[in-house]
């Protein structure tokens, strides 16, 4: 089986096993030459861990039943994308509003700040300037097709 095939493959198992909790979602699948399977899910409201153990459990036996790799010669992690992850899917982007981000345009262009909002085709960062009575803050609206990365950012 090819990579493609394989991914759609696992595709399908993990959007099956996501049923039954629909705030849940697929973000990406990766796979590594040494078929290291990669999964990350996501929730509306975040998601436990609890859940990603019952996902990688279920999803290791179906890949085991089906003989998929019949040296067992795979090995599988699910995780919840990290803060290094950048932003994929509309729905992160909804989760995430009101959380301090990085968007860098294709453009070269970066733009650091609040996502206000999200609709389907753009999102509004608020920036910050200056400080104390100087301080200005500025909606920018960058569309979804011109974004390279969001990547969110913590403030401390």
């Amino acid at each position: 089986m090819d990579k493609e095939a394989i991914i759609q493959n696992l595709q399908e198992k993990v959007v099956a096993l996501l049923v039954g909790n629909p705030s849940h979602f697929l973000v990406d699948i990766r796979i590594k030459p040494t078929n290291n399977f990669k999964i990350f899910i996501d929730g509306d409201n975040g998601v436990g861990i609890d859940d990603l153990v019952k996902y990688n459990r279920a999803l290791y036996k179906q890949i085991e039943e089906e003989d998929l790799f019949p040296d067992g010669d795979f090995s599988l992690e699910i995780s919840s994308p990290g803060l290094d992850e950048p932003l994929k899917l509309h729905r992160q982007y909804i989760k995430n509003t009101g959380r301090n981000v990085e968007v860098l345009q294709l453009d070269g262009q970066k733009t650091e700040g609040t996502l206000l909002a999200v609709n389907d085709d753009a999102i509004v960062v608020e920036t910050t300037s200056g400080r104390g009575k100087k301080m200005e803050k500025t909606a920018h609206t960058i569309l979804l097709e011109t974004i390279k990365t969001t990547k969110i950012q913590i403030k401390f």
